[in-house]
């Protein structure tokens, strides 16, 4: 116990702060990125199917995007994936493909294995690894 005390007391001697050397205050900036200045949400000119997928991406930033924020450690982001998935296959396959790599994001385990990273530092999972993008 006395060591542990000699040694605090040495640091405290060897280290003070004095009046020159104040720690200066930081200014702190708490406000998160708005993401939805960039995002088209409109509805014009859509037909049946373009609305529910439109209706279901608008969804998903509003609950999911903009309160996670820039995390998706997937690149194409999960939003851009899911409308690669619907405009190459369907909106049921494109949702089914969606949701799975949506439980792939909330997983971290063994990613490295599986997926290259990019240069933004992201695991690079396009469409394209799981459908044929040319299909008939």
């Amino acid at each position: 116990m006395r060591i542990i005390l000699l040694i605090v007391l040495i640091q405290t001697i060897a280290h003070p702060q004095v009046d020159w050397e104040r720690w200066g205050k930081k200014e702190i900036d708490y406000r998160k990125e708005s993401f939805s200045k960039s995002r088209d949400y409109s509805f014009d000119g859509l037909g049946v199917t373009e609305t529910i997928l439109k209706g279901a991406l608008i969804s998903y930033w509003t609950f999911f995007s903009d309160i996670d924020g820039d995390n998706c450690p997937f690149e194409p982001s999960c939003s851009a994936f899911f409308i690669d998935a619907v405009k190459t296959t369907n909106l049921i396959e494109g949702a089914l493909l969606f949701f799975d790599r949506f439980a792939r994001d909330t997983n971290p385990f063994n990613r490295r294995k599986y997926y290259r990273i990019v240069k933004s530092g992201r695991f690079y999972d396009p469409i394209g690894n799981y459908v044929k993008i040319g299909r008939d």
